[in-house]
């Protein structure tokens, strides 16, 4: 196999379980099991790839949710992937660390862009190219959060291939003059590569920890209080705004440059 759309359709089903035919037109990506537990439960749907890398479901609505893991390669991965079934949007429902004071857990990001501090990215555009959302995807998911009555931040996202970096202060001092909102492992690279593969692409972030702070850096038992208090609603929101973006029919891609 050496053309990308046909080793994309091999591996696609081999990654997830799922064959192409049951995919969604709009697709949930996140790094949690529960998740895409919680989206079967709700729609009665089986789950794929419980002994795969990737596990997915989709409902009858054409949305399909997939967890793809943790960190920059597999976000890359599975927007390589998804090249072969297509589809109209992409949403990353992820988790990040707060880098600001005014920025508290359980609030929402939606990022206006990332900086691309994972690496990984760099194999698909120059370091110069901003790592940025489709901004109709945004806007519309925007609107759906404040139908909610709900508030959100906007900033811009540090993405680092580095998962045990709190203790570093010199890190911590770089993060600082970032002036970043939040910090995460995949939403540069899920942007570029999306931009990379002209698929319309966003993030909705929930914050999970401050860990600027030494008592807010995230434990195991500190993170199942955050999935447990917020992980419905921002389910919630992630399946309304592809929802009703599928249902409105407006178009939320890029032009081609």
């Amino acid at each position: 196999m050496q053309d990308k759309q046909e080793i994309a359709r091999d591996w696609l089903p081999r990654y997830t379980g799922m064959q192409l035919q049951d995919f969604g037109q709009y697709i949930l990506l996140t790094n949690f099991s529960e998740y895409v537990e919680n989206f079967a439960n709700r729609y009665n749907a089986d789950i794929c790839g419980e002994k795969k890398p990737m596990q997915a479901a989709s409902n009858n609505e054409g949305l399909t949710i997939i967890n793809f893991g943790m960190g920059s390669p597999n976000a890359a991965t599975i927007m390589d992937l998804l090249v072969a079934c297509n589809p109209k949007g992409v949403l990353f429902l992820g988790k990040c660390g707060g880098l600001k004071e005014t920025t508290e857990i359980g609030h929402f990001i939606l990022p206006i862009a990332s900086i691309r501090g994972d690496g990984t990215s760099k194999d698909y555009f120059p370091e110069e190219v901003p790592a940025l959302p489709s901004f109709k995807l945004h806007k519309f998911v925007s609107e759906k959060i404040i139908e909610q009555g709900l508030e959100y931040r906007t900033g811009v996202i540090y993405t680092t291939n580095r998962r045990v970096w709190e203790h570093d202060k010199s890190f911590l001092d770089h993060l600082k003059k970032t002036t970043c909102i939040g910090i995460d492992m995949e939403t540069a690279t899920i942007f570029i590569v999306g931009h990379y593969n002209e698929i319309a692409r966003g993030a909705l972030l929930l914050v999970s920890d401050i860990p600027v702070t030494p008592d807010g850096v995230k434990t195991e038992e500190s993170d199942k209080e955050v999935t447990n208090e917020w992980m419905k609603l921002h389910l919630d929101i992630g399946i309304k705004s592809m929802t009703d973006i599928g249902k409105s029919g407006e178009n939320i891609k890029h032009f081609r440059y």
